[in-house]
């Protein structure tokens, strides 16, 4: 025999080789988020704060703060929901609050998603978003505005675009962050 014939492997058939590892499937359910969920949605929050222009704040927000903004959205009827991991993961949130304080505005609200750096690019966005707009909907909502970040959240306009939002302005340089100037694209879905 040959050398070469001693190197030459021999392929096993495909029903007989060890199927490969499959990625396990991204599992989760949306459920209304809950006061113990807050600590969960401060940290996806805090995140974007700290290392992304998606969000104008510059500041953390502490647990007190969102236990205020929780309890004033409940307080409203304004739709807060989690997407929830088989183990308890909070994987992502999405709500919305009223668009202004004024009283005439109490039918239209802006919205907000966030997704855990582990959950972004599988689609869980625009679930949440759906069922944002259902559920807001059902709350008797008409009218939802989007005020997103014009430079690096092209992803966000393009699933605002998805979902029937229409761009309805810009505002230009009125935001300052990481030492640089920033504006916002408003967007605006009738929930009618």
């Amino acid at each position: 025999m040959l050398e070469e014939e001693y190197e030459t492997r021999r392929v096993l058939p495909r029903h007989l080789r060890k199927p490969e590892p499959a990625e396990a499937p991204f599992e989760y359910s949306i459920r209304e988020a809950r006061a113990e969920d807050l600590p969960h949605v401060r940290e996806i929050y805090n995140h974007y704060v700290a290392n992304s222009t998606v969000t104008f704040d510059e500041d953390a927000m502490t647990l007190r703060e969102w236990k205020s903004k929780f309890a004033y959205l409940h307080k409203l009827g304004m739709p807060f929901i989690v997407a929830e991991s088989p183990s308890g993961q909070i994987l992502g949130y999405a709500l919305v609050s009223p668009w202004k304080q004024k009283r005439a505005y109490r039918f239209t609200v802006e919205n907000s998603i966030y997704l855990g750096a582990a959950s972004t690019g599988k689609g869980l966005g625009p679930i949440l978003m759906q069922e944002l707009i259902d559920r807001s909907k059902a709350a008797g909502l008409k009218e939802m505005i989007a005020v997103i970040a014009d430079k690096g959240a092209e992803a966000s306009i393009k699933m605002h675009e998805n979902f029937g939002f229409t761009e309805i302005g810009r505002m230009g340089r009125v935001g300052y962050k990481f030492d640089r100037w920033l504006g916002t694209v408003l967007m605006q879905k009738s929930l009618k």
